[in-house]
């Protein structure tokens, strides 16, 4: 069986290090700690743990910090989390077992991460990301922020997920601090770095300025085709806020340009038609972000939400709204056999049954 690192930056996590580290102490082999300078009591939890705890000074820069935690790491792999991840139950013992079956000519194993819940903890946002690797490859993070590790040699994908559970309270200006400190040094933007700025720009609404980088960043050679697709629904959802529909859905149209068009996409193409009162078109729409397919495993994020729940509701708003009450129900109860705690669907319900006994 092969032994298993552990390896976490932090920073003043008091909040919820315990909550991820139970969560993996006893299927890792050791954890290793890097605090980039916590004030709280971040390090006496972590000594709860593991003693392999190290100080790192904050350079701005992720990279450096995760390679110096995987620097120290002396097992056969290395899986690293950040302290608002957890591992859920089902996938503590899927982790188990593939520990104990993996093989040593696997070099990188992927995980699913889901990113974000739903009020009833169902992931609703989820992608594949790089997460164990052979501790002798030497694999290196490279970028200030967004940090990521290149592919290569053998890669394993795993059905297993990983569970970001956001604190409640953070820095959200800090990626964008990051960001602005290296265009001050001149430090060349790849591809993927210019996604990353013009997308924490869109979170700061400097939305101008976001839609030049996204220009720019898709206009470059080694632009990722998934974050391409990303960054055209970016640009819609900016259109939309100033009122240009028109270009909202020109952008949304340019991703089938890339790749068969994605739930999402088709999905929030419906949401404009219904917001034209084109009622008709939008069904059409709806429909097709049901009928879409999609393989997670291509690397792109997928909002399950946008392949069923969300058209189906919408779908029942617009034959509602067409005078079609009995297809209106029909429709909200289909949404409620995805999520029956629904919010939504049981506000839909409420109102469906009030009309009827009326």
């Amino acid at each position: 069986m092969i032994t298993l690192s552990l390896c976490m930056i932090v920073k003043n996590e008091e909040a919820i290090l315990r909550r991820c580290l139970d969560s993996v102490k006893d299927i890792v082999d050791e954890i290793i700690i890097v605090d980039t300078g916590s004030i709280d009591k971040t390090k006496e939890i972590a000594k709860d743990y593991t003693d392999k705890i190290y100080d790192f000074k904050w350079v701005y820069n992720f990279a450096k910090a995760r390679n110096y935690s995987f620097s120290k790491a002396t097992m056969d792999y290395i899986m690293w989390l950040d302290a608002d991840d957890v591992i859920l139950n089902e996938d503590r013992e899927k982790l188990k077992i593939l520990k104990k079956i993996l093989t040593y000519d696997i070099d990188i194993v992927t995980l699913k991460y889901n990113m974000v819940l739903d009020e009833n903890s169902t992931p609703i946002l989820s992608y594949i990301r790089e997460r164990i690797f052979k501790r002798k490859k030497n694999f290196k993070w490279i970028g200030e922020i967004h940090e990521v590790i290149q592919m290569s040699g053998k890669v394993l994908n795993e059905d297993i997920c990983v569970t970001h559970i956001k604190k409640a309270t953070s820095n959200t200006k800090r990626n964008l601090e990051i960001f602005e400190i290296m265009k001050s040094k001149k430090v060349p933007f790849n591809a993927r770095q210019t996604f990353y700025y013009a997308r924490e720009l869109m979170y700061d609404k400097q939305y101008d300025k976001c839609l030049k980088e996204y220009e720019k960043f898709l206009s470059m050679k080694d632009a990722w085709k998934e974050n391409k697709i990303s960054a055209l629904i970016d640009k819609s959802e900016i259109y939309l806020v100033k009122g240009l529909e028109k270009k909202a859905l020109e952008s949304l149209f340019e991703t089938f340009t890339l790749d068969i068009p994605r739930s999402e996409v088709c999905s929030k193409i419906g949401n404009i038609f219904m917001m034209k009162k084109d009622y008709l078109i939008a069904i059409y729409w709806y429909n097709e972000a049901i009928n879409s397919n999609y393989d997670i495993n291509s690397g792109g994020f997928y909002i399950k939400d946008f392949h069923d729940y969300i058209p189906l509701l919408n779908i029942s708003v617009c034959y509602y709204y067409i005078n079609n009450l009995q297809m209106a129900i029909e429709y909200n109860e289909k949404a409620g056999k995805i999520k029956p705690n629904g919010l939504e669907y049981k506000n839909n319900k409420v109102f469906y049954d009030n009309l009827n006994n009326f």
